[in-house]
């Protein structure tokens, strides 16, 4: 938005990201949140839903900007073929199966936006320079609709034969209880473990479990190397990734508002795409932790980033 113009300065961007809401010469901005990751018993989604509705609806704006699933799909068909332009961002896998666009190079209707390709292949490949003799994985998943999407890739890679190694079992659940029991089951099974989303997951008494307190237990617990989709849990203290990058996600849905906004573009003919990979990033630390680190030398050609964060670790 500060490159576009739509901010006067990073200070803005500052209050936008504290307060929810920005406003200056050229733009007003709100933000409102679903907080599906927290919330998302149908129940709870269907109120977040009606809440931003009865606030959009007062608020009256000019453009709609919806990130990740959720969003775009309960928010994005409340206004689909409205008069009000809408982009998506973070949408896991194609975008299509929300019915918003009749295609992806010519949307047809008033959406359009950036999707999630996942370099889940990628990862897994890059995997296997840290972890000689590679062969078994097993994927963990939240029960939401991004883990489920990451989950049905990865078991369509396995059952299409294009996946380098075999894949044990497929666990997508929201209980804390079963994520840990089915972890201690599988790290004598596998070589290493694909971590989905962990964002949803809830404890015996139905409450919200933190995703950083998952992370937390799951590094202090599991002695075996895991991959991740994102960077954001690269910093966590998960070891690797090939990023699907969340800051591609965003800039490319912002210069999409931009050609809709100052250039007058249609969103029916805007197509919609997924940005190419991001980095293979490395955490250093998990690494160590793992007795890795001289294979983590040993590769650093093939390295694009290293970080040492472990923000679970503590938490």
């Amino acid at each position: 938005m500060l490159e576009f113009g739509y901010l006067d300065n990073r200070e803005q961007g500052d209050i936008f990201t504290r307060t929810n809401r920005v406003e200056n010469d050229r733009v007003i901005l709100q933000k409102y949140w679903m907080d599906t990751k927290r919330k998302n018993t149908r129940e709870q989604i269907a109120q977040s839903l009606a809440d931003i509705i009865n606030q959009l609806e007062i608020y009256k704006p000019h453009l709609l900007l919806l990130g990740d699933d959720n969003a775009a799909n309960y928010i994005g068909n409340q206004y689909l073929d409205t008069g009000i332009p809408v982009v998506f961002w973070g949408v896991n896998g194609v975008p299509l199966k929300y019915g918003l666009l009749e295609s992806l190079e010519h949307p047809g209707h008033n959406v359009t936006g950036i999707y999630q390709a996942g370099y889940h292949l990628e990862s897994i490949k890059y995997l296997q320079l840290l972890v000689p003799g590679l062969k078994r994985i097993a994927l963990l998943s939240d029960d939401s609709p991004t883990g489920r999407s990451l989950a049905k890739k990865v078991t369509r890679y396995s059952n299409e034969g294009m996946l380098p190694v075999t894949v044990v079992k497929v666990v997508v659940t929201n209980s804390f209880t079963t994520w840990k029991q089915e972890a201690l089951a599988l790290q004598d099974q596998v070589d290493a473990f694909f971590i989905s989303t962990h964002n949803t997951l809830v404890d015996d008494n139905g409450e919200h479990v933190d995703y950083l307190t998952v992370a937390r237990w799951h590094l202090k617990t599991i002695q075996k190397p895991e991959v991740v989709p994102s960077s954001h849990m690269v910093s966590e203290g998960f070891l690797a990734t090939v990023d699907d990058t969340g800051f591609s996600q965003g800039y490319e849905a912002i210069k999409i508002m931009h050609a809709i906004l100052a250039e007058g573009k249609m969103p029916a003919e805007i197509s919609s795409y997924a940005p190419g990979r991001g980095p293979f990033i490395v955490n250093s630390w998990r690494a160590k932790m793992l007795g890795l680190t001289s294979r983590l030398e040993q590769h650093a050609e093939s390295i694009d980033k290293i970080v040492e964060s472990h923000d679970a670790w503590n938490h």
